[in-house]
């Protein structure tokens, strides 16, 4: 199973790259990043709304938990509109291969932060010599890639 999660995350890298293509001619095509972001949000919704009815096993929580969880938490969704919309604008000027490295140099050093105080609720794993030069390696590659 293990193999098969690695498999998907690099799925989700190449999925990625396609979104960004296709959110970017969906922009061309309406003229309009804000509405091409909120169409992008509803076929996602429609596509997740499908799903939920025909796997989901889990009871729907009650409005008493929706209620109890706590605001920051309700903040994924912003931060996949920023990213969606973000991408729109961008993506057609400094291109995908730009783009996506700098995403990936910003999810890295976002992570490891996050990793070493535990924000979010996630177990610490504290910084090291390993995870400084991991990073340094892939901000040298973006500067490479940037370079062109």
């Amino acid at each position: 199973m293990y193999y098969f999660f690695l498999l998907l995350a690099f799925l989700i890298g190449v999925t990625n790259t396609f979104q960004s293509g296709v959110n970017s001619q969906l922009r061309v095509a309406t003229q309009n990043p804000i509405l091409s972001s909120i169409i992008s949000f509803a076929t996602g919704l429609c596509l997740l709304l499908i799903c939920y009815i025909f796997f989901n096993k889990e009871s729907v929580p009650s409005l008493e938990t929706f209620k109890s969880i706590s605001w920051w938490k309700w903040l994924g969704g912003a931060c996949g509109a920023f990213y969606v919309l973000t991408v729109i604008l961008i993506v057609k000027e400094i291109g995908p291969a730009n783009l996506l490295c700098l995403i990936i140099a910003g999810q890295l050093v976002a992570g490891v932060l996050i990793d070493h105080f535990g924000w979010v609720g996630f177990t610490v794993h504290t910084i090291n010599i390993w995870r400084v030069l991991g990073i340094s390696l892939i901000i040298g590659g973006v500067v490479l890639v940037l370079k062109n």
